[in-house]
C-alpha cells in the first residue's frame, strides 16, 4: 500500500508538500487532491515519469494528460501560441475546474499530449494542488487517480482502493469539492470548442466566449485525440450501470434483475413513489441539486459497487445546461448500448 499523509486542505502542512515536491523530483507518482478529482501526479516534463503514470492506470499511450500549472503565465511558457480567447478564459476561470487545450511548444514531451502537438493546461484552484505546484515550480501532468475507464476518485480511499502501490504517496485532504472532472476547450482556433463536459457550464462558458460550440463526443479507440474523457465507455463502475428513463423504469429493470437473483440498487434524484420493493433492490437517493448531485456521484457509485451489486440502475436526469456534466458521465458510465 502507498503512504499515506493527512493534509489539512485549507492551511496544508509544509512538511507534506515538501515530501510530495521531493518523490515528484525523484520521478515518483503522487496522488493529490484538486476541486474535481483526486489526480495522479508526476512531473510534467519527465518523460519517464509520465511514462509510470501511464503504466500505473493502463491507459493507452495515445491519451493525452492534462498539465496542472500555477497561473496563466506558466501555461502560456508551455503553448506554442497562447490565443486570445485562452486568456480571456483563464481571467474569468482560472484557478478553477476549466482545461484549455492550446498548440504544444513542440520541444515538450510528446508524451503528455498522447503524441498530438497540443496541450491541456489548467490552474487548479485546490490549495494542497497549488502548494505542490508551488515547491515543484514546474508544472504537474495529473489524469484521474484510477485505474483506466474506472470511476473517478474524489476521496483518498479510492485512489489506495484503485491504484495500491502503484502510486508512491498519496496526499489525503477529504473529499473533492466539485466531485466531477473539468470542462476541457480547444481553444486552438474559432469557434471555440468544448470537447469534455465538467465543471464549469456551457452557459458560464458562452458568457466569455459568444461563439463557444458544444462537440463533445465520444473518439473511437485508437482516433487521435486532444482531451482526456473521450471514450464511448469511461466513468465506469464493475456493475453494469444502465440509465433508466422514468422511476417506473428503472424498477422494471431492476425487479427483472432481482427476479434471476441478481442485487441490484436504483439511483434516483426524484423522490420515489411509495411502492414495495424487493430485499434485493436498494434504493438510493441523490440529491435533486445538480452541483450537489455531481459531487455525490463518484461516491455514491464508488460505494454501491463494494457492495458487490450485479447492477446499479441510474434515473435519468434532466437534459439542460444544470445536468450537462452529470448527463455525460452516466451516459459514457452505462453498459447499456441504447443510452448511448
Amino acid at each position: 500500500m502507498p503512504r499515506v499523509l493527512v493534509v489539512d486542505p485549507l492551511s496544508p502542512d509544509e512538511s507534506a508538500i515538501r515530501e510530495a515536491v521531493r518523490v515528484l523530483r525523484a520521478g515518483g507518482l503522487v496522488a493529490l487532491p484538486t476541486e474535481t478529482v483526486y489526480g495522479l501526479g508526476a512531473r510534467a516534463l519527465d518523460e519517464r515519469a509520465l511514462a509510470r503514470v501511464f503504466a500505473a492506470k493502463g491507459r493507452p499511450l495515445n491519451h493525452p494528460l492534462i498539465a496542472h500549472v500555477a497561473d496563466a503565465t506558466q501555461a502560456a511558457r508551455l503553448a506554442a501560441h497562447w490565443p486570445k480567447r485562452a486568456s480571456d478564459l483563464a481571467h474569468a476561470f482560472w484557478p478553477g475546474p476549466l482545461t484549455i487545450v492550446v498548440r504544444r511548444r513542440p520541444d515538450l514531451p510528446a508524451a503528455i499530449s498522447g503524441g498530438a502537438d497540443s496541450i491541456a493546461l489548467r490552474v487548479p484552484s485546490h490549495l494542497v494542488a497549488l502548494a505542490v505546484i508551488a515547491g515543484l515550480g514546474e508544472a504537474v501532468a495529473a489524469p484521474s487517480a484510477n485505474r483506466y475507464q474506472g470511476l473517478s476518485p474524489t476521496t483518498a480511499q479510492h485512489v489506495v482502493k484503485e491504484l495500491g502501490d502503484r502510486v508512491d504517496l498519496v496526499l489525503d485532504a477529504g473529499p473533492c469539492d466539485a466531485g466531477i472532472e473539468s470542462t476541457v476547450v480547444d481553444a486552438r482556433q474559432a469557434p471555440l470548442r468544448v470537447l469534455r463536459p465538467g465543471a464549469i457550464r456551457l452557459s458560464a462558458l458562452r458568457a466569455v466566449v459568444a461563439d463557444t460550440e458544444d462537440t463533445a463526443e465520444s473518439v473511437a479507440e485508437g482516433a487521435p485525440r486532444v482531451s482526456p474523457g473521450l471514450d464511448a465507455r469511461h466513468y465506469a463502475p464493475r456493475a453494469r450501470l444502465v440509465v433508466a428513463d422514468t422511476w417506473a423504469h428503472a424498477q422494471r429493470i431492476a425487479h427483472g434483475i432481482a427476479s434471476e437473483g441478481g442485487r441490484v440498487a436504483i439511483v434516483t434524484h426524484e423522490r420515489p413513489p411509495a411502492t414495495e420493493t424487493p430485499d434485493t433492490v436498494l434504493l438510493q437517493p441523490m440529491p435533486a441539486d445538480p452541483a450537489a448531485y455531481a459531487r455525490a456521484l463518484y461516491g455514491t457509485l464508488h460505494r454501491l459497487d463494494d457492495t458487490g451489486l450485479s447492477a446499479i440502475v441510474v434515473v435519468r436526469v434532466p437534459n439542460d445546461d444544470a445536468w450537462w456534466a452529470v448527463s455525460d458521465r452516466l451516459r459514457r458510465a452505462s453498459s447499456d448500448p441504447g443510452t448511448k
